[in-house]
């Protein structure tokens, strides 16, 4: 389907600075929309040197809309499929590419009001809830791989990644309860959470250790690996609770199991609007893939840096706020991108860096 036509330029804003709505109509993502002219303006080639995964003859799809809140798309790779989290609705839902596109909404129902989702190198899920991380063995037990650290109860665990040389799974652990309590619960004494500093944790495959890796950013969010594994990308939303925060994603230098060297890489400021980044993940350029929203028209969507210097050089425009992203399918070249409501996919000429 994406068979390399590439047109390098024809679309691209200043700095990703656009244009809906000055000389063309709200597009209807709808599935009795006409067909959608090639190539797909919503697709924004900033840097077209260092961008280059757009593809001419494809267009952005909603594959399904219905939720209240989607997150945390991951692809399935032995299976062929993707789950998300709608976490209002207390579900996970599963897309199957198999030609029909068939979706099972109730795929595992109730969840804990689960969050981000990953699979590991034995093809096994493992979910963040409202509580804790659970991985899901495949006889369909659940193994509970956190649920406290430093002898409290975590705040609310959101994203999760596996490091396939030692298999341990790191998560972040921000905590929205003060905002929507689905994605916290009240403490005994009516308190909400977080009960402690927002922070990045590491979970040892092999003992079990949980040990916090890094509390720089003020509210830890979307957490991805270079394709080298040498650098570990992590979103901070903290501007949601904390006005000293600032929309950025943080780069830490990767030796063995431990962080060092913070540092934000990338600003989501675009002119003079910013909005908070979620969820993120890399491909095999090393480019950067950011959901971000909250602004609006222009803005919200999936939007990619530069690894290098964190200059934004492509943008995929959404008529929604993009919670997080994956890479997948059979090449590993479509992008899934869970966004307010709806699933939303398109074909790119890159790969995704990691299996999901």
């Amino acid at each position: 389907m994406t068979n390399g036509l590439r047109l390098p330029h024809q679309d691209e804003g200043t700095h990703g600075v656009i244009r809906r709505g000055t000389h063309r109509p709200a597009r209807d993502f709808g599935p009795d929309a006409p067909p959608q002219r090639y190539p797909d303006p919503d697709i924004i080639v900033i840097d077209p040197k260092r961008f280059r995964a757009k593809v001419g003859n494809t267009a952005i799809k909603r594959l399904y809309t219905g939720c209240l809140w989607a997150e945390g798309p991951a692809w399935n790779a032995q299976g062929q499929y993707l789950v998300w989290s709608d976490i209002p609705n207390n579900r996970q839902l599963r897309y199957l590419e198999d030609g029909a596109g068939y979706i099972s909404e109730d795929f595992r129902k109730p969840t804990n009001e689960a969050n981000g989702n990953t699979f590991d190198f034995q093809g096994r899920q493992i979910t963040c809830e409202r509580t804790r991380v659970v991985r899901f063995e495949h006889n369909g037990t659940a193994t509970v791989l956190a649920d406290q650290a430093n002898g409290k109860p975590l705040n609310g665990p959101n994203d999760v990644v596996v490091h396939p040389n030692d298999g341990s799974i790191w998560f972040t652990d921000p905590g929205y309860g003060a905002i929507v309590l689905y994605e916290g619960q009240r403490s005994p004494n009516g308190s909400v959470q977080p009960y402690q500093k927002e922070s990045v944790y590491r979970v040892d495959a092999r003992t079990g250790e949980i040990r916090k890796v890094a509390d720089e950013p003020f509210k830890p969010n979307g957490i991805a690996f270079s394709p080298d594994y040498s650098k570990v990308y992590i979103c901070d939303s903290g501007i949601t609770h904390y006005p000293q925060a600032r929309n950025v994603v943080w780069q830490y230098d990767l030796d063995g199991d431990k962080l060092s060297n913070p540092r934000p890489l990338i600003d989501m400021a675009m002119g003079d609007r910013s909005g908070f980044p979620d969820g993120l993940r890399v491909d095999t350029e090393g480019n950067i893939w950011v959901g971000a929203g909250w602004v609006g028209e222009g803005y919200d969507g999936v939007q990619v840096f530069a690894p290098d210097d964190g200059q934004r050089i492509g943008q995929i425009c959404l008529p929604e706020c993009c919670a997080n992203l994956c890479f997948g399918g059979k090449k590993r070249n479509r992008l899934f991108m869970t966004a307010s409501q709806s699933l939303y996919a398109v074909y790119v000429e890159t790969q995704g860096a990691h299996n999901c």
